[in-house]
């Protein structure tokens, strides 16, 4: 099944990237190797999703904000690819920020949302290596921010 065949099998429709928020643009490409920059959680209204997990957000809401951004991502990493998702030979690697309370511990969980997604839609392609951090703060007071980087044909 094709990368566009899952992404409509999952009833999930890319959009295009959204404009940078500050100095930075949405992607970078060096040699086979693209690199997304941080995107953060949106609701599907696209609204901020905002909140701090381990205080106003549970594990599964958080799981369900990653999932989002990796949407987003798509889109962007779309563009990145001249249009086409197929080019893409792996995703590499995965970073997430999750706001959070210090006591809060569930950061790979949230995450999680994302890396399954990934592996959905490329298969063993989109298996990678992942960080998940907790942090105090997150631009604009979102919930997550992921950022990606993937290998090109």
């Amino acid at each position: 099944m094709s990368v566009y065949e899952k992404l409509k099998s999952l009833d999930i429709t890319l959009k295009a990237p959204a404009t940078p928020a500050a100095a930075y643009v949405m992607h970078v490409q060096t040699g086979n190797t693209v690199f997304l920059s941080g995107h953060i959680a949106k609701k599907p209204d696209g609204a901020v999703w905002v909140g701090q997990l381990g205080k106003n957000i549970e594990t599964a809401e958080g799981k369900q904000a990653a999932r989002a951004i990796a949407i987003d991502l798509l889109g962007t990493l779309q563009e990145a690819c001249g249009g086409d998702l197929n080019r893409v030979k792996r995703i590499v690697k995965v970073m997430s920020l999750v706001n959070s309370t210090p006591d809060f511990t569930e950061q790979h969980l949230v995450t999680n949302g994302a890396s399954e997604l990934l592996g959905e839609v490329f298969g063993d392609a989109g298996k990678h290596a992942r960080s998940a951090f907790g942090v105090a703060q997150i631009p604009l007071g979102a919930c997550v921010e992921i950022e990606l980087i993937a290998e090109i044909a």
